[in-house]
């Protein structure tokens, strides 16, 4: 299964996250891919995330997004290629890494007030142990307070709404004050107000402390004016450069080797004809690396 060769970087737009191209990267692929069994789901992925980007993820169902995320976490090897975190072995670097998952059923987690998981956040492979701290409740309460989350931290999360518990969770990624954010389809069965919330408590962090955010998503509008560079998974190929390179009906057609037409609508990206589920590999990955400025 061929790749499409990634775009050239290009620059972070400014006011953003202040990402800055002299500052080292804190997230390193070279050559990256990843398969399952005889199925390749991304290969030769080169990507630099540096302090403050915000690298938003897309792609259709399949197309190795949550993948990628694992990766980032260290619960998932690559099947070729490097990946360096702050310089380190993902799970050496798992410390300064903050996750936000998908929505999910709640389960044993159900009775777990807001303000015990975003506890176990600060030292979860200590739970149960010295945790009446004043100190560590004092930074409970902070962190709860930070993301809008106070008036409800003595509430089960079972009773809490979508949007209640996504602030508890990035409390809760945020516990360990990390230097990269992942956020894996945060805003999934959210509406657009509480979509805005999380959103603006991510730039927030990411504005403030120089975070990286890498942000999966299947909907762009929402951190369509955040993000500095997208990263589209495509079955078989990928390309990385800014929404404006990459959100092109040119760009997305190439990808899919089949008309994909990309509209723009008072500020909103609306794509037309995108695949849902992987489908052939693109025979166009040597015209797009002719006609699109692209590099191996």
């Amino acid at each position: 299964m061929a790749s499409v060769p990634q775009a050239r970087e290009g620059r972070t737009r400014t006011g953003t996250g202040g990402a800055g191209t002299g500052t080292a990267p804190v997230i390193s692929l070279r050559g990256a891919a990843l398969s399952y069994g005889a199925r390749t789901v991304w290969q030769g992925l080169d990507l630099d995330v540096r302090p403050g980007e915000f690298i938003a993820v897309l792609g259709p169902n399949g197309s190795g997004k949550t993948s990628l995320v694992k990766a980032l976490l260290g619960r998932q090897l690559l099947s070729a290629g490097t990946l360096a975190i702050l310089g380190h072995s993902p799970r050496e670097a798992s410390r300064h890494i903050g996750y936000v998952p998908q929505q999910a059923t709640l389960s044993a987690q159900a009775m777990l007030r807001a303000r015990d998981l975003v506890r176990f956040g600060i030292d979860g492979h200590r739970f149960g142990l010295g945790l009446r701290t004043r100190a560590i409740r004092g930074r409970v309460d902070e962190i709860l307070e930070a993301v809008g989350a106070a008036a409800y931290a003595d509430v089960p999360l079972g009773l809490l709404s979508g949007g209640e518990r996504q602030r508890v969770r990035i409390g809760q990624a945020l516990a360990t004050d990390p230097r990269i954010l992942l956020c894996d389809e945060p805003l999934l069965s959210l509406d657009l107000n509480h979509q805005r919330a999380v959103t603006e408590l991510i730039d927030a962090r990411r504005r403030s402390h120089g975070t990286a955010v890498v942000f999966v998503t299947h909907e762009i509008n929402p951190v369509l004016d955040l993000v500095d560079r997208v990263l589209y998974l495509a079955p078989g190929a990928h390309r990385v450069g800014t929404p404006d390179e990459v959100l092109t009906s040119e760009s997305l057609s190439l990808l899919y080797d089949t008309q994909v037409d990309v509209v723009r609508v008072h500020g909103r990206v609306v794509v037309v004809g995108a695949p849902d589920e992987p489908s052939a590999q693109p025979h166009h990955a040597q015209e797009l690396h002719e006609s699109d400025g692209v590099r191996p």
